[in-house]
């Protein structure tokens, strides 16, 4: 069994060797652009939230399970390695090292492998051996504090901002980067993708402007941390929500027409956005969230509903593109971004952990499957 998708990575090989979150998502993410993806599973699966049939960061690439306490098991994995392009991991430092599946055993193996590392806090300095998740690795990043309102603790931007921003992502832009390389030269290398320096390389931005002085270090008082009026979300009267985003002066004034308000607080003046924040609070609280969505639609004010996530996939823009899909019985995100000459396909759904051991090893070159798991040491699910 290998990837049959479409997609500009068609022909990628890829080995993971499967953790939870950030790890997952990088799978995905690799397997959605087109590359032949081999997820390897701990026998039982890795202790998920959601079942993972219902996990949508473990579509589109097979599951093989395999008990990497087992020489046999490590053997297996390191045949894999000959064939690929790219294995990701996603635990402690000197884990993999411990079970022989390390950047340097893989290399001995296959010189051109890059070897991607996704680790909350990187594979050295004095937190690397510590447990920690998402909100402790935005925490010490600098991300988390600037994330509130004014006079509130801060905010928690799901694990949106950590595990795949700053880490996921990144390790996959690591990853693909280091290929071109090792293509170019033969010459594979480790990737470490830590969470904490990729939050930190997120906040590009705000430290320039915070370096000019235009960022105070107050929390909720800045011009993209709910300061500003202007950029801010509003209750309707229905009880859901507005995000209002007038940055521009040019924006702000259609914001100001389309709400029929003349002689408003001057936007200019910070003293002055406390005022200008309750006319617009009492303004969009006569009105509800669909009055107020059809109201701005098509205009340029730079004003949108807070659709729920649970009626993200019905919103009419996301339903022209397409952006969610039901696939396999699942609604889920479709593969981003899109390609005009690799348009990339949603392939197989999630997988139970083991579920396609058999199938998936022999489609890489594993000539001893039956054996394997006769044996205990590769793992097939019913």
């Amino acid at each position: 069994m290998t990837n049959p998708s479409s997609g500009p990575l068609q022909g990628v090989r890829v080995v993971e060797l499967v953790g939870i979150g950030p790890g997952p998502f990088a799978g995905m993410l690799l397997a959605d652009l087109g590359a032949d993806v081999i997820r390897i599973d701990r026998p039982g699966g890795a202790g998920l939230v959601v079942p993972t049939e219902q996990d949508i960061l473990s579509r589109g690439r097979p599951s093989a399970a395999l008990n990497l306490k087992d020489p046999r098991a490590v053997e297996v994995v390191l045949e894999l390695v000959e064939s690929a392009d790219i294995l990701i991991e996603g635990f402690r430092p000197g884990v993999t090292e411990r079970l022989g599946l390390g950047p340097e055993a893989c290399h001995a193996r296959n010189p051109r492998l890059v070897y991607g590392r996704i680790t909350g806090w990187g594979q050295d300095g004095p937190l690397s051996q510590s447990a920690g998740h998402d909100l402790n690795y935005i925490s010490v990043a600098g991300a988390l504090d600037p994330i509130g309102r004014a006079g509130g603790p801060p905010q928690i931007p799901l694990n949106l901002l950590g595990d795949f921003a700053g880490g996921s992502m990144y390790l996959v832009a690591g990853v693909l980067a280091a290929l071109t390389h090792a293509r170019a030269t033969g010459e594979g290398q480790v990737v470490d993708a830590a969470i904490t320096d990729g939050a930190a390389h997120l906040l590009g931005m705000q430290l320039s402007m915070q370096a000019a002085g235009l960022w105070s270090t107050e929390r909720g008082t800045n011009l993209l941390d709910s300061g500003a009026p202007y950029y801010d979300v509003y209750e309707t009267s229905d009880g859901r929500w507005m995000s209002v985003g007038a940055l521009e002066p040019r924006f702000y004034e259609v914001l100001i027409a389309v709400l029929g308000l003349e002689d408003v607080p001057d936007r200019n003046d910070i003293a002055q956005w406390p005022a200008l924040r309750k006319v617009l609070a009492d303004t969009f609280a006569q009105r509800t969230q669909a009055e107020w969505a059809t109201t701005f639609e098509g205009t340029d004010a730079c004003v949108a509903p807070v659709v729920p996530m649970h009626e993200a996939a019905q919103h009419p823009h996301n339903v022209a593109r397409g952006t969610y899909v039901e696939h396999e019985g699942l609604v889920q995100p479709a593969p981003a971004p899109r390609f005009s000459q690799t348009p990339t396909t949603l392939t197989t759904r999630p997988a139970r952990p083991g579920a396609d051991t058999a199938e998936a090893l022999a489609a890489w070159g594993i000539t001893d499957v039956d054996e394997l798991i006769a044996d205990g040491v590769a793992i097939q699910a019913d």
